[in-house]
């Protein structure tokens, strides 16, 4: 059995990670921050959100006993943020600042790893933040890393479909070629392993851009190079599969796809137990609670489904129940719309963006969010706001919701690949992509001379402007 605990519903853009720790529960995604929830009651920390990339942030992992949380992001940065205040602990820097895409934590927290857009992978000692080593493992993507539970060696999955061990040194211990037609997303260790005599067996998941997943035993001995044999491959997903992690007893695997659907799977008979189907996008993260039998499902639907498995008293009822954001921010702030903010919500709003003196003015005339939204100079002094700095203040702040609201309904095609923020000035690059001029301009000034969106190398770094999408986003904007 299977039941819903909670859906969580603050992301103004698409899921790309979660990841539990004994105690919280955290999210990243493409809108730049990540949130934590506390496991007692999926309530919303009061340093939460967190805010610090310039670009929207792909992974996140906690540290083993749950004090640092790790984020990566296209901007090329791994940041360490503490679990008591919120705040950044750390700022670690890809060398040549090449996109990052995933980042793994050794299980004793002493080393960090990430991935880069440019087939590197980054080293660090976590303890003293310094970079041990950044080499070449692989000539596309690094789409996928993970540590083996003792530590001594990890694996890289790339966008080319290959996945490879390596020593702690990065050293090439296993290439199994073409593991995954198309590419690899994602890659994890069980947490158990079995030892015979001077060999060690663990268990690796995979899964990949051919709907496929796969349980391999990766076998080390004594004094010999690292195997890999094939177990299982698992053919249930009738799409690409994104992501997969193994249950914390090492039993079941679990995996979302973009068919929508979450399996589990019995990991020693291959067959499915359970099939989730609760998102209306792409289910791109999963993670299981390490202390409880909980699963978390993140999706490009903005959402984060929280299940518990099996019959247990606390088992809540499988319909969803949202939650609201308790954190710093108002209970406005959590949802998607302006105009459906009350009018304690606008006051609220109003004291955080430092206008206190406004709401008493508010108050009085029960301005709601849709009345919010729709002010203008001309509204304004109608309400008795007579000083002009004032009201330019004002009019920025709600120029900014506007802003923010247009990002979070905007199709798909008007949002800068980069930024995941509105074009308003959209150029063609080289790839066949369009993207904000600004953004493009800095990612090739910034030594990138690949395509954010393909990874392979741009012919030419000409930007031409693309008129007919200026325009319709123009309309699009207007009409708001």
């Amino acid at each position: 059995m299977v039941s819903l605990l909670r859906t969580l519903q603050h992301h103004t853009d698409e899921l790309s990670g979660v990841a539990f720790s004994p105690a919280l529960l955290a999210t990243c995604s493409i809108d730049k921050t990540l949130r934590v929830y506390s496991t007692a009651n999926f309530s919303e920390l009061p340093f939460s959100p967190l805010s610090g990339h310039g670009y929207g942030v792909h992974c996140c992992c906690f540290s083993s006993c749950g004090r640092f949380l790790l984020s990566c992001s296209t901007d090329g940065t791994i940041i360490a943020w503490g679990m008591d205040t919120g705040e950044q602990a750390a700022v670690l820097q890809h060398p040549d600042r090449s996109p990052l895409r995933v980042c793994a934590l050794a299980p004793n927290s002493s080393l960090l790893l990430a991935g880069a857009c440019d087939g590197t992978a980054a080293l660090w000692d976590f303890s003293c933040k310094t970079l041990r080593r950044c080499s070449a493992v692989s000539e596309a993507s690094v789409a996928a890393c993970c540590f083996s539970p003792c530590g001594q060696f990890f694996v890289t999955g790339c966008s080319r479909g290959d996945l490879k061990l390596w020593d702690v040194d990065i050293g090439l211990l296993h290439n199994e070629k073409d593991a995954h037609d198309l590419g690899v997303t994602c890659c994890s260790f069980a947490n158990q392993f079995t030892v015979d005599g001077r060999c060690v067996e663990f268990r690796l998941a995979s899964c990949g851009q051919d709907s496929r997943l796969k349980i391999w035993i990766v076998v080390q001995r004594e004094g010999a190079d690292c195997t890999m044999k094939m177990r299982h491959t698992l053919t249930s997903h009738s799409a690409p599969v994104l992501s997969c992690t193994f249950s914390s007893d090492g039993e079941m695997i679990v995996s979302g796809s973009v068919d929508k659907s979450v399996l589990i799977h019995d990991v020693n008979q291959g067959t499915v137990l359970h099939i989730l189907k609760h998102h209306t996008r792409y289910v791109t993260a999963v993670a299981v609670s390490p202390t409880m039998p909980w699963i978390a499902t993140g999706s490009m639907d903005r959402t984060v489904n929280v299940w518990r498995i099996g019959d247990g008293e606390n088992t809540v009822a499988a319909e969803p129940s949202q939650t609201v954001c308790q954190g710093r921010k108002s209970q406005g702030h959590s949802r998607s719309l302006v105009s459906d903010w009350s009018e304690e919500d606008v006051q609220m709003w109003l004291q955080e963006e430092g206008l206190g003196e406004l709401v008493g003015i508010f108050k009085a005339n029960n301005m709601d969010g849709a009345e919010l939204i729709q002010m203008k100079k001309e509204t304004l002094a109608e309400l008795g706001i007579n000083s002009l700095g004032l009201r330019s203040r004002l009019l920025r702040k709600i120029n900014g919701l506007k802003a923010q609201q247009s990002n979070s309904e905007a199709p798909d095609e008007f949002l800068c690949p980069i930024t995941r923020e509105l074009m308003k000035d959209p150029v063609m690059a080289a790839d066949g992509f369009s993207y904000e001029r600004e953004s493009m301009e800095g990612w090739i000034r910034g030594k990138n001379k690949t395509s954010p969106m393909t990874n392979l190398p741009l012919l030419t770094t000409l930007l031409t402007p693309n008129r007919s999408l200026k325009m319709a986003i123009e309309r699009w904007t207007s009409g708001q």
